[in-house]
């Protein structure tokens, strides 16, 4: 299978289990306040047994094929746990996880497991929206004289600030699925229907103004 039917099938799963809701006409409100014609939980993943292990397995070929085999796998708290684990478990690696922040108490981690000064990382989140939990996670495991090798994500929404965040943090960032496929995906299997797609681009192009 190549890396374009991979990402329609994550897709479609994405969209079949209700991981991605797509509502043009009542959009959804984020924590941010931009109003959304979507809204994304991969964590339902998890529940269902063959999507999980059709998503892991994607993970694996993709770390595998772009970043070599790395000395340990980090998840992002919160997402990025459970898959770096399943993803960690699959290809016989350590694992840690990095919080969103230090802990306030005990040994004021960040960084969560053992990882040694020099050994390669392999990033794992759920989602990439502006980048900058991402490059939280990224800049503490650096903080801990790791070599990030990079990151995957199970979707990204594509934003342009993202792109220039991580391009910044010098990381590469690949994404099993990502906004222009999935929209491809939903007209096609009619998630959504034509007159939908003026809208979902045009929140791509301006998410902080689109119907605001």
């Amino acid at each position: 299978m190549t890396p374009f039917d991979a990402a329609h099938k994550v897709a479609e799963f994405l969209l079949q289990i209700k991981a991605i809701k797509l509502q043009p006409e009542q959009p959804f409100t984020w924590a941010s306040g931009w109003k959304s014609p979507i809204y994304c939980d991969n964590r339902r993943t998890l529940s269902y047994p063959q999507i999980r292990t059709y998503i892991r397995q994607q993970y694996v070929n993709v770390i595998n094929e772009q970043f070599g085999k790395p000395d340990v796998i980090a998840g992002v708290a919160t997402g990025g746990i459970a898959q770096g684990a399943l993803i960690a478990q699959d290809m016989g690696l350590p694992f840690v996880y990095v919080r969103s922040e230090a802990k306030k108490h005990g040994m004021t981690n960040m960084v969560e497991g053992v990882v040694e000064k020099d050994q390669s990382v392999v990033v794992i989140e759920d989602l990439i929206s502006t980048g900058g939990s991402s490059i939280k996670a990224i800049d503490a495991l650096r903080d801990q004289g790791c070599n990030v090798k990079g990151m995957v994500a199970i979707f990204t929404y594509g934003f342009d600030t993202a792109k220039e965040n991580l391009k910044n943090a010098k990381c590469r960032t690949t994404a099993l699925c990502d906004y222009t496929t999935l929209i491809d995906v939903a007209l096609k299997h009619k998630y959504i229907s034509e007159s939908d797609l003026v809208s979902l681009k045009e929140w791509r192009e301006s998410p902080s103004t689109w119907k605001q």
